[in-house]
């Protein structure tokens, strides 16, 4: 599909123009999977006869499929491309979760959740789903959500996931009550996906139920305001994020970065700082699952997975 919409970019001038224009890496920039969740919206919408057809499995037309979206729908999909990307993916929330069993372990005290780039904050909620990490069972056992990603390594330690409290941040946060967020979220996974959007669909119900408490705001005007509210004894504060280091600007990064440094040397083994990090690397060669914790300030790389969580190969 992404191939036969290259070859007719031609039919949408403003969307190629976009494109050809792209300001900085439009691989960080998620360009492809921008286009592609335009295309989805639009062929779920039904405004393009073949392109929901196509979608639908009835033909397998792309070339006439996607030379008839761009050519009557480029607004459309211009627009869509010009947002940034909202995919919330729930499976990460198992390389997140065995994160936070690690910590658990080290520190045996429950955890304030801080999560930068929330979206929706389906992950904010990751306490409420039911976990098989390599045979290892965590989470709520009667969750609509199971995470079972594909496990190699050794075993995650077998600690309970106790999350006081979790709020997030993001530039453009998603309403898990509304009609509206459902579609973009739903359009953003591929169509060949079902598995990942059943997974959507049943995460956002249980948001629904549990809403997720976060705020509008930049995350590094945001995070330094919650890091200066008084941190309760006995518990360990954790910023947390996934996929969101590659849309921030070298000198933000750097910021960042810094900062967490700074909080981390006020960190005490009864108020213990950590960060989660799921991210990939700076060659985009692969997706690490860190681990950062204060005071020791030591830092560990403890897994490698797939980029949307469907495996865990475990380091730690």
């Amino acid at each position: 599909m992404l191939e036969a919409g290259e070859r007719h970019l031609h039919s949408g001038p403003r969307t190629a123009a976009l494109i050809k224009s792209w300001p900085g890496d439009a691989a960080s920039a998620a360009v492809a999977l921008r286009f592609n969740a335009g295309v989805h919206a639009l062929a779920r919408s039904g405004r393009v006869p073949r392109l929901s057809a196509l979608f639908r499995r009835e033909h397998t037309d792309y070339d006439g499929a996607l030379s008839d979206a761009l050519g009557e729908a480029d607004d459309f999909i211009a627009d869509w491309m010009a947002t940034p990307t909202q995919t919330n993916e729930v499976a990460r929330a198992g390389a997140l979760a065995a994160a936070l069993m690690v910590l658990a372990r080290d520190t045996g005290k429950p955890v304030e959740l801080l999560e930068l780039g929330s979206s929706c904050g389906l992950n904010l909620n990751l306490a409420r789903y039911r976990y098989d990490l390599g045979g290892v069972t965590a989470g709520d056992p009667d969750s609509a959500v199971t995470l079972r990603p594909a496990w190699q390594g050794s075993q995650p330690p077998a600690e309970p996931i106790r999350i006081m409290h979790a709020r997030g941040v993001d530039l453009d946060p998603l309403d898990p009550l509304s009609a509206v967020t459902r579609e973009r979220l739903l359009s953003f996974v591929w169509a060949d996906q079902p598995a990942r959007m059943a997974r959507l669909e049943a995460a956002l119900e249980v948001a629904r139920n549990f809403v997720p408490k976060i705020e509008r705001g930049d995350a590094l005007d945001w995070l330094p305001r919650q890091m200066h509210d008084p941190q309760s004894y006995g518990i360990c504060r954790v910023v947390m994020h996934s996929m969101v280091e590659q849309y921030f600007k070298d000198a933000d990064r750097e910021r960042f970065e810094l900062f967490l440094e700074q909080a981390g040397k006020g960190a005490t083994t009864e108020r213990p700082i950590a960060r989660i990090s799921f991210e990939w690397t700076p060659a985009r060669d692969e997706v690490q699952l860190a681990l950062t914790q204060w005071p020791s300030g030591s830092k560990r790389l403890l897994a490698v997975c797939h980029p949307y969580g469907e495996w865990i190969h475990w380091c730690g």
